[in-house]
Order: C-alpha cells, then structure tokens, then sequence
C-alpha cells in the first residue's frame, strides 16, 4: 500500500536524485545503502575501541558523572514511536463531523459556472435552531472540513481535475497556467467562481483583486484535491495552521491527523514545516489527504539533503527540492529572499537575533560565502517554476523580531522593502504572492508594520505570525499572540498564522492544534467585524438572540467549539432541565440580568405597552412619583406613620 495515487509519485524513474534511497529503491541505492552502513560500523568499531583504551587510562567513571548522565537521559524528549513502513501508516480513526459540530449538517450549494455550463458544488455547514421565529430555524457559516469519511489511504477526490485538464486541452500543458494570469486576460476561472459563491462576492470582483495583486487563489495544479479559497484584504481574514514533524517527534499517522483536525476546526490553509525524518513522503500523505491549500518553506528540506551543513547548500540543491515539491502539489512556497547580506549585521545589536529558521540558514549562507542570498539572486528562475504549476510565493520575513524589543528595527524594515521589490517583479511574471509579517511587536508598534507594509508592498496580501503582544506568557501564547492577530487583521492583515499554547516550548500536538486554531477564528472572526464584512455580525446576532432567549441548546451549537460550551455548562448544571432554564450557575434565577430584563418587558406588556412604548412608560411613572414628591412638601425624609401604605 502505497500513498494515494498521483502521477509520477514514488515512482523510481520519475524521482528527483536528491531524493535517496527512501524514494530510489534500485540495486545501486540498495548497494549504497549498504556501503553506507558498512562504514558507518567500522566508524562505530573504531570509536568503541579509543573509547575502552581511554577508560582504561581513567579508570572508573565518577558517581558524579554516573549522576550526571543519568540526568540528562532523563532530560531527553520523549520520542513519538516512528513509522515503521512510510508507505503504510496505520492512521487513526477522527473524530467526526458529527461530535464536533452536533446539531450541524454539512451541505453542498450548487452554482452554475455561466462559461460552461458545469454545476459547482459549494460546501457549508447548516447550524439547525430551535428558534420559531420566521427565518431563523437555521444558519449557513463557511467551512473548510473538506469531503467526510474519507479513507486517508484512498486520498482526496481530486474535485479540480476536470478544471485543469480543460484548461491544459485548451492552452496546451507547460502554459503560463497562473490564476492571476487568466485574471489579467479578463477570466473568470472555475475556482474564482467557486470562491465568490463560498465568500458571498461577486465573481468579477474576485477576478479584479487578484489581477491587482490584492489577492491571491493558492493552487497549485498538481493539488486538484484542493478546495478554492482566496487571501484578500477584502475578503475574510483567513487562518493558516502548522504542522509538521521534528527530528525528536511526531510521525505520518500524527501528522495527517493534525490536518485532519485543523481542516475540521476551521483552518483555512496549512503549513507542513517537516523537519524530521520521511520528510517526502510526511508531505505526500499530506497533499493527497489536504481539502486546504499546502505551503512549506523549501529551505527545511535542501538543507536535509545537505546533512544540515548549511555551507554546503547550494541554489542547484534548493531549485531540485522546488521542482520535486511542485510535482508533489505545494500550493505556496515561504522563500525569504529578503533576507541580504547587508542587512544580517543588523541583527548584532537584537537582544534574540535572527529567530527565523530560514532567515538564519539564508544568513549562514550568505556570511559563510560572502555572497548574496542566492533565492534573492535566482528570483527570476523561482518565479519561472511557479509560473509552470501555478505555485504562489510568500515572501518570508526571515528578520522578523522575536521578541518585543527588537520589533520594528531596521533589519526588519529593510528586509519589508526588499520584499515590495520581489513582489513587483513577481506580479510582472503574472506569480500570485503574499508578504510575511511579524513576529513579536506591542500594540503601539503594530500599526507602522501595516503601514508601511501596504506602502512598500503595493497592497499584496499581508501574512502574519500574530504577532505576539507580550513575551511573558510561555504556554499561553496562543493568547497573547490573538491579541495581535486581531489589530493587525481589522488593519487589512489578509491572513493570520496561528501560534499555539506550545509556541517556544515543544512541538505541538493534536490538541494544541485545535486551541491554536480556535484562538485565531475568533482574532479572524473579530478583525471581519471590524472591518465590516458584509456576513460577519449575522452569526454574533443569532447566537446573542439565543442567548438572551435561554436557548441554550442553540447556544451551544453556534458556538466555534460546541462540545467545549455544552461541558463548561454541564459542569454546574448537567441536567436535561438546565437546557431550558432561564439562568446559569453564575447568577442563578434571581440575579440574571437578561432574565430580569425579560420580566420587564413582559410586565411592560402586560400593561400593555409595547417595545417601542416602554421608554414613555418609564417617562410617565417617573412624573407620577415626581407628583408623589411634591404632594408630601417635598420633604427627604418622612416619619413612617406619614408614609401611606
């Protein structure tokens, strides 16, 4: 069992060199594998031999250093168990959409795509209410949790297939094939017109800010499974998740897992930052399985196939890696070819440094050779690769600060300007790009990066690693990072990479994904109402409605985590009778203050005044005790056998 198929994939004819042995299964990979573990033996045997010769000069080893090493082993991360056979994970069964959204129903619109003829289908998910009022027995939100009850071993329906192929027939395959090309030709794609469905726009607007550069649609044409999607100031703020396994953690089945759950959960698009081991393969499964765009930064793995000797990475190793990554399906690429060699001394004076990992390898590069980022220098030929499979480009802000004291420094800056000039010479390629953004930046300083990003950047789509408001609250990061995400994303920020509670602390899991990915919705979801997007407030105003009408079932169900809200309230009223009851265990029946507003206006009605009479009701009850005042001379005080009972 293979991982789902796709052309040319894991194919030993069609695998790029670089790719070793893991990929290249023929008798002379075979052969070096096994000259590679004869000498790696005699290099162990040699070692084991000085190591006895040099006990038996030292004699016995410590208690202290017998303490010593017994601490450290203990220290050491615990390692996830790997997969044994990468070509056969044994995945897990997910959770369902059901458990995760119950009173939920995911649904499919159909829209007519007017230049063919073809049906779109257009997924959403139906919230289903109890309220009785005309109209309201339900709510459509947007959703991203991809087909249900897929096989991961089966892979994706590949849904844009038709699309390319008819595109290919028609223009010839090797085309220039970019969406902001057809855009510029004046057409309106399959996958513009699915997403101006899915956004609630219209179809040539979508067109227009993507041939103006001010969105981009991610998608690769190797990646049919794909969903459409678009990142656009003038569209809603989009959320992106990271993956990816580590040298010390984590492996297939998990990682797919986390894009199972972050595709559930809202995300938008997805990053698959891999730096472990099965690096080619981890992405495969995770391509195939992705209903989400895929963006990896490149450098992660040329710098594997260098044994992580930056020194030895050369542009002819980074463009290989390009190459097989684009026959895989990556949607967008995080290349930070801003990072130059005159501004990497700028950083000397940060108090954390270059805190990017592909910003300090670009760095290494450029201070080892002395010479200029060599993604900078081969921008032209990068472009050309994206043109050929529709790859998008974000800009990587490899100076970003990280930490407060070092944002908006002039390494940072200067790395922003370099990246309007690379956008520019991408958009003249017709490449689809984003710019990256910070980092750790106080609230105070957050408007500047906006600024002068929107100035420098032409208006390009701004991406942001929240950024994180404050630098105290390891473990909580996912909240001070919110913070940030939210300003910046009601100042026109287009999409906002989550950060999680284990951010500066340990590779996440599962469950960090989910509290990184809620904790970004609701930033998201707050920067849309700022800026007024036109179906935003529908969804506070249907939860508040059930709210202030005790319907706490309706509650539950609108909220971004229901299982979450339906066990906090459970906790204190678990009974099937608190689900209709008119208070909650924080002010009980007496002090409910919408409870209490409730009994006005049912007194209010009672007396027969209606909503809009209730202000006049309290004007004339006001003149009657007024009367009141002056019928008993005006006076505060009053003995009790004056007082009229």
């Amino acid at each position: 069992v293979g991982p789902p198929a796709a052309a040319g994939h894991f194919q030993p004819g069609l695998a790029p060199a670089a790719l070793g042995a893991a990929v290249s299964r023929g008798p002379s990979a075979v052969a070096a594998g096994a000259a590679a573990l004869a000498a790696a033996a005699a290099l162990q045997l040699a070692a084991s031999s000085r190591s006895a010769r040099a006990k038996a000069a030292r004699g016995v080893h410590t208690r202290r250093r017998q303490q010593q090493s017994t601490a450290e082993q203990a220290a050491r991360p615990v390692r996830s168990k790997p997969t044994s056979d990468p070509y056969n994970p044994q995945f897990k069964d997910m959770l369902q959409f059901k458990e995760a959204y119950p009173g939920s129903e995911k649904l499919y619109k159909d829209v007519t795509y007017e230049p063919t003829g073809e049906t779109l289908r257009i997924p959403f998910r139906r919230i289903h209410l109890s309220d009785e009022d005309p109209g309201c027995g339900h709510l459509d939100v947007y959703d991203t949790s991809g087909p249900l009850n897929v096989d991961p071993r089966q892979g994706l329906p590949k849904l844009r297939a038709p699309w390319i192929a008819a595109r290919e027939a028609e223009f010839g395959e090797g085309h220039r094939c970019t969406q902001m090309h057809y855009a510029k030709q004046g057409v309106v794609t399959q996958e513009m017109a699915f997403i101006a469905a899915r956004e609630g726009m219209d179809p040539e607007f979508v067109r227009s800010e993507v041939a103006r550069g001010r969105a981009i649609i991610p998608s690769n044409r190797k990646h049919p499974e794909s969903e459409p999607m678009i990142i656009g100031r003038k569209f809603k703020v989009k959320i992106n998740s990271n993956i990816g396994n580590s040298a010390v953690a984590s492996n297939i089945e998990e990682e797919v897992e986390k894009l199972q759950w972050s595709a559930l959960w809202g995300a938008d698009t997805l990053m698959d930052l891999s730096t472990g081991k099965h690096i080619h393969e981890t992405r495969e499964w995770i391509v195939r399985n992705s209903p989400l765009p895929v963006g990896t930064v490149p450098i992660y793995q040329a710098l594997e196939k260098v044994d992580g000797i930056a020194e030895n990475l050369t542009w002819d190793v980074f463009r290989e890696t390009l190459i097989e990554q684009a026959e895989q399906g990556v949607d967008y690429w995080t290349i930070h070819a801003g990072v130059l060699l005159r501004f990497v001394p700028l950083t000397a004076k940060r108090l954390t440094g270059i805190v990017s990992r592909g910003g300090s390898i670009h760095a290494k590069l450029c201070l080892s050779s002395h010479t200029e980022n060599f993604a900078y220098e081969h921008w032209d030929d990068i472009l050309d690769i994206c043109n050929k499979y529709d790859i998008s480009l974000s800009i990587g802000d490899g100076l970003r600060p990280g930490c407060i004291r070092d944002a908006n420094d002039e390494a940072q800056f200067g790395e922003l300007k370099v990246q309007g000039e690379l956008t520019r010479r991408a958009w003249a390629k017709d490449v689809q790009v984003m710019n990256e953004g910070p980092g750790h930046v106080p609230l105070h300083k957050i408007p500047e990066n906006m600024q002068k990003q929107l100035e420098w950047c032409s208006e390009a789509p701004f991406y942001t690693l929240g950024p994180l408001t404050t630098d105290i609250a390891p473990g909580y990061d996912h909240i001070t990072s919110a913070i940030g995400a939210a300003n910046i994303g009601a100042m026109g920020t287009a999409m906002l990479c989550y950060v999680t509670p284990k951010e500066h602390l340990g590779l996440p899991n599962r469950d960090d994904v989910k509290a990184g990915i809620i904790a970004y919705r609701i930033a998201a979801h707050a920067a849309d109402l700022a800026k007024g997007h036109p179906h935003a407030q529908e969804w506070d105003d249907t939860l508040s409605k059930a709210r202030f009408e005790f319907r706490w079932n309706d509650q539950f169900n609108l909220a971004l985590d229901p299982t979450t809200a339906r066990s906090m309230h459970d906790e204190t009223i678990p009974t099937d009778s608190g689900k209709s009851a008119h208070f909650c265990s924080m002010c009980g029946p007496k002090f409910c203050s919408m409870k209490i507003t409730d009994d006005v206006r049912a007194y209010a009605k009672e007396k027969g005044y209606g909503t809009e009479d209730i202000a006049k009701a309290a004007e004339e009850g006001m003149a009657e005790m007024s009367d009141k005042f002056a019928d008993v001379g005006r006076r505060v005080y009053l003995p009790l056998q004056d007082l009229d009972e």
